[in-house]
């Protein structure tokens, strides 16, 4: 495996920042995660245009790319908040530095849209968070505090009729479907060999989930899978568009594989949304 590295873990009175590097966000919204945070004995502070307008997005590009550059560069920051994703971060892939960052790694929180700045990270070897963004109570929660202050959790789900049973050991990586597959062909393309591999999406019809699984399985990505975890595929309907539910169609497209494959996990625009450390070593 490439050696990826954890930012060092969370202690008792940390700085946290919260940047909003993709589209904007209420303010309630902020007020809310940083009261939350800070029940955490960390001290969290608000990027500059973290709760900013430009058209869709929290601010311009340089708005956008100077808050997240700035929470990356600050030797005292040990976690940036992602406020919410929506669509913008791709904007900013290409133009981070990571000069100071390696001095000073800093764990990225986020889901949805900051699956390019994932992307990102794991290419330049850090670890980094796959995790709501506006905390509320709930085990979800719970779990991302136990991660960022340095205990890992096991997980377990219900089980599922389509799981491949089998134990398959590799480097987590994944994230939001669309967002990942807009980076195929890329620099920022997640690496298949010795991946296991999570996916999950929103508001994507079901024959355009096909169509980016066959990208995977016709660019050779799937074949390379250590494991495959299918997570939530949420707002969309289920007509039977393919002549069967969704799951029942990408299992169809994966069975020739050996690997364990687990459906249904909690993982994705839910509630049930478990946090998952892009970079670690894993189980399944």
């Amino acid at each position: 495996y490439m050696d990826i590295q954890f930012p060092p873990f969370l202690q008792k009175g940390d700085k946290v920042v919260i940047v909003s590097p993709s589209s904007k966000i209420d303010k309630q919204f902020l007020k809310g995660a940083k009261k939350r945070i800070e029940s955490w004995g960390v001290k969290v502070v608000m990027g500059k245009h973290a709760g900013g307008s430009s058209g869709r997005y929290a601010g311009t590009i340089s708005q956008r790319l100077k808050d997240l550059q700035d929470a990356m560069d600050d030797p005292k920051v040990k976690a940036i908040l992602c406020s919410r994703g929506g669509y913008g971060a791709v904007h900013l892939v290409d133009k981070i530095d990571f000069t100071a960052f390696r001095e000073h790694p800093k764990w990225l929180l986020g889901f949805s849209d900051i699956t390019a700045l994932h992307n990102l990270f794991q290419k330049n070897g850090y670890a980094s968070l796959h995790s709501l963004m506006e905390p509320e109570e709930g085990p979800c929660v719970a779990y991302l505090k136990d991660i960022l202050f340095g205990n890992l959790p096991v997980y377990t789900c219900e089980k599922h009729k389509l799981n491949r049973q089998g134990t398959a050991e590799g480097i987590l990586r994944g994230g939001n479907m669309a967002v990942a597959y807009g980076l195929r062909g890329t620099p920022y393309d997640i690496p298949a060999e010795g991946t296991i591999l999570f996916l999950e999406d929103v508001s994507e019809r079901p024959h355009a989930i096909e169509r980016m699984m066959y990208n995977l399985k016709l660019g050779g990505v799937l074949e390379k899978l250590s494991g495959l975890i299918i997570g939530q595929f949420t707002e969309y309907e289920e007509n039977m568009s393919l002549g069967k539910e969704l799951y029942g169609a990408l299992a169809d497209l994966v069975k020739e594989y050996d690997y364990p494959i687990c459906f249904d996990f909690p993982v994705g625009h839910v509630t049930a949304n478990f946090p998952m450390i892009n970079g670690a070593e894993v189980t399944l």
